[in-house]
């Protein structure tokens, strides 16, 4: 059964008194996750484009929340990485991943591990080549964190969860090392199961709120009979792929979020940016193919937002 890490407590607080993080990538979820992190003590080395990470070292990282409160977090920042670290959050888009592990040297992380933080199921095998499989610790991320301007981070929603796949805690307790700065995490040691479960979940909100320019608040009523529909077919090729999804619980999910909340991709078209349609629906769409189960509507609407 997944559980929740244990709080930290006095001396037997099980995470290292300081521990080095990188974070490829600070935008909405690393800024968030770097920031939580410094101002729980751990050394904090942001990896980025020379224009954010003048900023970052200049002014640090500015969060907003309701859920964490409004403060400034100190972090270091670079455009490469240049030492060793404990952990490495990778935390880009999937559509800039390949660019962005240029910035971190594999030999850095012999002695850390490496926590992608990304949308999609496909790219443990990147990163695993890359760094070596015993290197990478498969995870999930479930947070509304937008990155509104380099540095400056809005936290939507009124929860920060972390699924860790993981059988034996390496030698850094990345669980114990969330928690510290305020992650809800949990550990699950089935990597399908953790994988699986954030994409029939994650599936149906972005592809809908991209392709209809709604909100979750107009989808789950204008467009209830879609949305159900569209669960039953990503919560099918989740249970296929190993992972005990429910439609039902899903639904409640949606229907428990405040009703403005965006998909990232939904931001993404907004502002012009590339679209991770190939890593969560692409993805879903291949996997369907292999296990021969009919997606009708995640094909319809994969064709019409690849046609915008």
């Amino acid at each position: 059964m997944p559980h929740t890490a244990p709080p930290l407590s006095g001396g037997s607080c099980p995470v290292p008194p300081r521990s080095t993080v990188a974070v490829l990538g600070p935008g909405g979820i690393g800024g968030l996750l770097a920031a939580l992190l410094s101002r729980a003590g751990h050394r904090v080395i942001c990896v980025a484009a020379e224009e954010t990470a003048r900023t970052l070292r200049r002014s640090g990282i500015r969060v907003r929340s309701a859920q964490f409160g409004d403060f400034t977090a100190s972090v270091e920042a670079d455009t490469v990485l240049r030492e060793p670290v404990d952990l490495c959050l990778v935390t880009v888009k999937q559509t800039a991943l390949d660019a962005a592990l240029d910035r971190v040297p594999p030999p850095l992380l012999d002695g850390g591990h490496v926590l992608p933080l990304l949308n999609g199921v496909e790219h443990l095998d990147t990163l695993r080549k890359r760094f070596g499989a015993e290197r990478v610790a498969p995870a999930v991320i479930r947070v509304e964190s937008t990155r509104t301007a380099p540095g400056v981070i809005e936290h939507g929603s009124p929860f920060l969860e972390i699924d860790l796949a993981l059988r034996h805690e390496p030698q850094v307790p990345l669980a114990a090392l969330l928690t510290s700065a305020g992650a809800d995490t949990r550990v699950v040691p089935d990597e399908n199961a953790v994988l699986w479960a954030k994409l029939a979940f994650l599936a149906p909100f972005a592809l809908l709120t991209t392709r209809y320019g709604l909100p979750i608040g107009d989808i789950r009523s204008a467009r209830r009979e879609e949305l159900e529909a569209l669960v039953e077919e990503t919560t099918a090729v989740g249970r296929a792929c190993g992972a005990p999804t429910d439609a039902t619980g899903i639904l409640a999910r949606y229907d428990a979020f405040p009703p403005g909340s965006k998909s990232s991709m939904q931001r993404d078209a907004e502002a012009g940016r590339p679209l991770e349609l190939d890593a969560i629906g692409g993805a879903l769409l291949r996997a369907a193919e292999r296990h021969g189960i009919p997606v009708p509507l995640v094909g319809r609407l994969m064709a019409e937002l690849t046609d915008r």
